[in-house]
């Protein structure tokens, strides 16, 4: 089963970041939106493979890859809203978008960057900025998606007021229930180093 669903991927993913749904093992889509009142969080439903290059990448910033710890929700305040928002566009505005193949000579390769990267990228560089601002990496969770048939990485924040998509692709704050993707994986809040595949949207 896991080669059928890796097959199918790697099929319809073919764009910039579509390497790094390859080895996914969930075709979920994404859930109708929440309601204010119950915020629809992500729900997992067993192990996904994680993209290969997270591996290589973890093996020189694990504190980048960590997603366990006591903290599973942040608490979303209007500070907490701000960081959000603040990190989300400075990235955005400072990272030129330019593929692993043109930077690295080579597909997929993950790493913090400097002046120019790919979309999983512009996540970890996220994940970082809100680390440096007191968010607990179990709270930030890089998450594989799939768009119009290709494939690419957004950063999770999980809160207290629902699932907090911070994209490459946008400036805005999006809960992820509103938002037109495809839902595959994400890191584990429960298992150091593993991924959980995303099924749908749960309690």
């Amino acid at each position: 089963m896991l080669k059928v669903f890796a097959a199918t991927l790697m099929a319809v993913c073919a764009a910039s970041c579509a390497q790094t749904t390859a080895s996914i093992s969930s075709t979920a889509a994404i859930a109708p939106a929440a309601s204010a009142a119950e915020p629809q969080l992500m729900a997992a439903s067993g192990p996904a493979f994680a993209p290969p290059a997270f591996y290589a990448f973890c093996a020189q910033r694990a504190d980048l890859c960590a997603s366990t710890g006591p903290v599973r929700k942040m608490t979303m305040t209007k500070a907490r809203q701000s960081e959000l928002q603040e990190v989300n566009l400075l990235v955005n505005r400072q990272i030129r978008e330019v593929s692993d193949l043109e930077m690295h000579g080579e597909e997929d390769v993950w790493g913090v960057p400097r002046s120019a990267g790919d979309c999983e990228d512009f996540a970890i560089l996220k994940k970082k900025e809100l680390m440096k601002r007191g968010w607990p990496a179990s709270t930030l969770l890089l998450t594989v998606v799939t768009v119009g048939g290709e494939g690419h990485v957004v950063l999770t924040a999980s809160t207290d007021r629902g699932d907090i998509i911070l994209d490459n692709r946008t400036n805005s704050l999006r809960d992820w229930t509103k938002v037109r993707y495809n839902f595959f994986a994400r890191q584990s809040q429960h298992a150091h180093g593993k991924w959980e595949r995303i099924v749908a949207a749960g309690a």
